[in-house]
C-alpha cells in the first residue's frame, strides 16, 4: 500500500523521505524508506521539488545511492 505525502491536505503518493539534523542545520532527501519513520517526513514529487531548506541550512540529496551489502560506507 502506498504511503501519502506528509504535507497537510496532500493526498499524493510519497516518493521520498525527508529527514534532518537540527544541530548541524542539515536536511537530507533519501529514497522512500521501506516503513514510515517517526522523525522523518514522506513527500510527494510536487512538494519535494518545491522544498527549500531554511536560510543557513544545507540540503543534501542522497536519493538513488547504492550501498554494498554489509558495508558501512557508501559504495557507489
Amino acid at each position: 500500500m502506498a504511503r501519502h505525502c506528509s504535507r497537510s491536505g496532500c493526498a499524493n503518493d510519497a516518493v521520498l523521505t525527508l529527514s534532518y539534523q537540527y544541530a548541524r542545520s542539515l536536511v537530507w532527501l533519501d529514497d522512500l524508506t521501506p516503513e514510515r519513520e517517526p522523525h522523518s517526513y514522506d513527500l510527494c514529487d510536487q512538494h519535494a521539488r518545491r522544498l527549500r531548506p531554511p536560510s543557513g541550512w544545507r540540503l543534501e540529496d542522497r536519493r538513488h545511492r547504492t550501498y554494498a551489502e554489509g558495508a558501512t560506507r557508501l559504495a557507489g
